[in-house]
């Protein structure tokens, strides 16, 4: 028996050479229209602070409201101390007094310390000024954030004011030991000797195998192995330790770096690092001595959310140049 094979008539060669598909380019396009757009809501607004934000209040004179300082204002003190706080009342004594202590001992070196409270529920505000009246030698500052808008934005808001040539964020619950900042001095004194614009970061990193580390919370230890993983993706992951809140900055730097700064989350420490590179500015990572102090704000799942989308933020809106840094010089 011969089989006959059936020849295909024109109208199925018609359909099967020309099926009904989108193009593939519209594909592509529809889809980068889409994670555009999620970007942009993603993507923070600017913080305006309000007219209240803007003042600050001293012991001396806790009812009375003084404008602040600009960081575009040539500098008046040698060291500008940034501490964000957010419902610290209890962590705060003992910083404060460590603080104040190291810093008074250092003969000829003018400073300032400002206490940025970040719309603190239990009267930060209040105690910062009690402990002022403690040490009339010391000029310190306190401003009152009318919300809670994460550290990072309060940072930020002390930069931008302070009067230093040389300005310390240092966070508030005292793990870093205050006396390091020698440490962090000498080195930038070697890296802009000219006090031009540098970075200088504190850092734990020669503690990850120390029982510092190895006894940490399990949601500190969580969030800094996976942390580390995405820095490498992002772009710093030639710092060791990003997160460290100890970090110094020159005057120039500081001009250049938190005008251009978006995140206010914890995230933030990461932002600015990544200016630092855009600008080309020199940074040196100095090994301080840290221990861990309870009463942590972090929420492991929460938190770690929240900083990969912020990562993933900040990286598209550098690439796609949504967000731009210039480098300012000195007035």
């Amino acid at each position: 028996m011969t089989t006959t094979l059936a020849r295909p008539t024109s109208s199925r060669l018609f359909l099967s050479a020309s099926p009904v598909r989108q193009p593939a380019p519209r594909r592509v396009c529809s889809h980068c229209l889409q994670a555009y757009t999620l970007l942009v809501l993603w993507s923070p607004e600017t913080i305006v602070p309000k007219p209240s934000e803007k003042t600050y209040r001293t012991a001396q004179s806790p009812g009375k409201r003084q404008p602040l300082p600009s960081i575009h204002d040539a500098a008046s003190v040698d060291l500008t101390v940034v501490i964000p706080a957010y419902n610290e009342c209890e962590r705060l004594p003992e910083m404060f007094s460590s603080t104040v202590a190291h810093l008074s001992s250092v003969p000829g070196r003018t400073y300032e310390i400002v206490v940025v409270d970040d719309g603190s529920q239990d009267g930060t505000a209040e105690v910062a000024l009690k402990l002022a009246l403690g040490y009339p030698g010391s000029e310190v500052r306190v401003v009152v954030l009318e919300e809670n808008v994460g550290k990072g934005g309060a940072v930020r808001h002390g930069m931008l004011h302070g009067r230093g040539r040389r300005l310390l964020m240092v966070d508030a619950d005292g793990a870093s030991r205050f006396e390091d900042l020698e440490e962090l001095w000498k080195a930038m004194d070697g890296i802009a000797p000219a006090e031009e614009a540098a970075v200088v970061v504190g850092s734990r990193a020669h503690l990850v195998k120390t029982e510092a580390v190895v006894k940490r919370s399990v949601i500190r230890n969580v969030l800094m192995y996976g942390l580390h993983t995405i820095l490498r993706v992002v772009g710093v992951g030639h710092i060791r330790d990003t997160q460290c809140g100890f970090k110094l900055f020159t005057r120039q730097a500081a001009r250049s770096i938190f005008p251009a700064q978006h995140l206010a989350t914890w995230i933030f420490d990461v932002e600015v690092l990544l200016l630092a590179k855009e600008l080309r500015m020199p940074v040196a990572e100095v090994p301080i001595e840290w221990h861990e102090v309870s009463g942590s704000k972090l929420h492991v799942f929460a938190d770690s959310l929240q900083m990969l989308r912020d990562l993933l933020v900040l990286r598209a809106n550098l690439v796609l140049g949504r967000w731009r840094v210039e480098s300012r010089k000195d007035d």
